[in-house]
């Protein structure tokens, strides 16, 4: 995993530009610690810091291909899992490899097969590859969107990177945003609308998609999309598909030269990464299995159940643990520390986002990243399978986003003229009517089927996008690459397909899923319900955000006093404990992180001096 940046320039002689190229590639250290390259040539500057993970004497980038009077250079992000596959393909076509790193099989690809190489591969990237002779640039982005990819066009210019830090790092982009930008940051947040980059100008290349740059302009293709058909295998078939393809993907994400580990809460979704590994590891005569899991200091005593979550993980944990025979190490995080790192997870994230829930995961990959370089997630399972209550609305149709709660709220605490500015709610209905007007519908669905499969297309390409965003930011903020086997498309496109009634069978949520891993895990963890990403439930966090808002509404030189209204704010942050209990995003988020978001939004304000229009 790295950071990649680059920039193209039909006027300036980019050979001279290497203090600015610095700078953006400067700006992704964390990303890629180990090492750093940079390629200048007239009109193309490329830029590359490194996460060593596979062939660390071979995977130098920039990387440059010569054929004939013809080079290519590429900066890449990400891992293929097919590798193998795709070197010996090449190599029956007369390719001759020098590496044994996945970048050169990714750029000789290109090479070989143009554009169309993104089809065939199985694995997550970010790329851009400059074609010397053409004069062209080529950025890709992988199916599912795990690794991230901006950009921005300036007159006869065209910068790109893996986050915004590195196109702000360059004089041309500013921080500045238009009305889109402030709804994005002040409604969408922290989700955000595929394709916003939030500054003005700046543009996300979609997952899934493909764009070239040379003197015409720029010119972008959708390579990959969710294709709707009839599902032709029983239930028994089906839950052995599932299992086959998970299984595969497991064994293909655990390759790599540096340790690997998983992490693990004791759900379904992380015990079946962790099951499956243990099996591939104990074939291969490897192991224990090394696995993660993150609580918080005294959250046993502070733990209530509810709704969304049920049960706490650290029992289950060691179920799995002690059944699977794994080498395992409990992270615990204090208050203090929760809270002073909510400034870092911005930073991480280039803008304010889940609050507690983003930077208690910045500090537990800091803690893995002691011991591991690359781990294994069971993120995306519930939009995959259908583990969220949204999903279960009995076909009562809906007309905005279901993980939005308490708009009218949440709304209330801007200024008035913002209110009336941004209209929150119309914005918000918009993008929801933009993605349903992108379900890929099929002929003689019936209503059920029909609203499921709508249900299913938001979760996939509106809300996992924010948890995939969240895990790689939070994790090459440490240095550690995530990988997510259930983000495999082969997965993705077989899973989509599967009715609603076969994939609640046995009248369970992510039924089967559960049906796939029978026998894999102990049958307690096979029936437990589900349970999110545990956060805090310390009183004492509460404590610690309600005095920091305060601090900030007190201090007159807050940006944020420009934004909200500061004595609703005042009120909300004084509430008694049942107003602070209602969440108003998705499972997580209740008071405590409402008030956490805002103090991230004004770190964000000041930090990157956002210009406000």
């Amino acid at each position: 995993m790295c950071g990649i940046t680059g920039w193209v320039d039909w006027d300036l002689d980019l050979c001279h530009e290497g203090p600015t190229l610095e700078a953006m590639v400067g700006t992704l250290a964390k990303r890629g610690p180990d090492a750093a390259g940079i390629r200048l040539s007239t009109r193309a500057a490329l830029g590359h810091r490194r996460l060593v993970v596979v062939d660390p004497q071979g995977g130098s980038q920039p990387m440059t291909y010569r054929q004939g009077e013809r080079t290519y250079t590429i900066t890449y992000n990400g891992e293929l899992y097919n590798t193998p596959e795709l070197r010996r393909e090449l190599e029956s076509r007369g390719r001759v490899f020098t590496t044994r790193s996945d970048t050169e099989v990714l750029l000789v690809a290109f090479v070989e097969w143009g554009p169309v190489c993104v089809e065939r591969l199985n694995g997550i990237f970010a790329f851009g590859v400059w074609d010397e002779g053409e004069q062209s640039l080529f950025l890709a982005r992988d199916r599912m969107g795990v690794k991230p990819l901006f950009y921005a066009r300036r007159g006869n210019a065209f910068l790109f990177g893996s986050e915004l830090k590195a196109l702000l790092a360059n004089p041309l982009v500013q921080p500045e945003l238009d009305e889109d930008g402030l709804a994005e940051a002040l409604v969408m947040n922290p989700a955000r609308t595929p394709g916003h980059g939030v500054f003005r100008g700046v543009s996300e290349l979609k997952p899934g998609h493909h764009l070239i740059f040379n003197r015409k302009g720029i010119h972008i293709r959708r390579y990959w999309a969710l294709e709707s058909r009839p599902h032709q295998d029983d239930l028994d078939a089906t839950a052995e598909t599932v299992r086959f393809i998970l299984q595969d993907s497991v064994e293909r994400q655990l390759v790599s030269d540096v340790p690997v580990s998983v992490l693990l809460s004791g759900g379904i979704d992380s015990s079946a990464i962790t099951a499956l590994a243990a099996r591939v590891l104990q074939r291969l005569g490897q192991g224990p299995v090394s696995t993660f899991s993150v609580d918080y200091i005294n959250n046993d005593q502070h733990f209530r159940p509810d709704h969304f979550q049920p049960n706490a993980d650290g029992p289950w944990v060691r179920l799995v643990s002690e059944y699977l025979r794994t080498a395992h190490r409990y992270v615990v995080i204090d208050t203090p520390e929760l809270v002073e790192a909510l400034a870092p997870a911005v930073r991480a994230r280039d803008h304010s986002g889940m609050a507690d829930v983003d930077a208690s995961l910045y500090l537990f990959f800091r803690e893995i990243k002691k011991e591991a370089t690359v781990v294994l997630s069971g993120e995306c399972a519930d939009e995959l399978f259908g583990g969220y209550p949204w999903f279960f609305g009995n076909g009562a149709p809906i007309r905005v986003f279901p993980w939005f709660r308490m708009i009218e709220q949440r709304t209330s605490l801007l200024k008035k003229e913002f209110d009336q500015r941004l209209r929150p709610q119309e914005y918000l209905k918009e993008r929801y009517r933009e993605a349903l007007d992108e379900v890929p519908r099929l002929p003689g669905d019936d209503p059920v089927e029909s609203h499921s499969r709508e249900i299913f297309y938001m979760t996939i390409t509106r809300f996992m996008p924010t948890l995939l965003d969240r895990k790689d930011r939070m994790s090459m903020a440490a240095g550690v690459e995530a990988r997510v086997p259930f983000c495999d498309h082969r997965l993705v496109e077989y899973v989509w397909n599967i009715p609603w009634s076969m994939k609640t069978c046995d009248g369970r949520e992510k039924g089967i899923l559960r049906r796939a891993l029978s026998g894999a895990l102990p049958d307690g963890v096979l029936e437990r319900r589900k349970s999110p990403y545990p956060k805090t439930h310390n009183p004492a966090y509460l404590s610690a955000v309600r005095d920091r808002i305060i601090q900030i509404l007190d201090d007159r030189s807050s940006p944020l006093l420009s934004l909200v209204d500061e004595a609703a704010v005042r009120r909300f942050a004084l509430a008694d404990a049942a107003a602070m209990n209602l969440p108003w995003f998705g499972q997580l988020m209740t008071g405590p992180q409402l008030l956490a978001h805002m103090v991230q939004l004004d770190t964000w304000l000041r930090e990157y001096r956002v210009i406000i229009p």
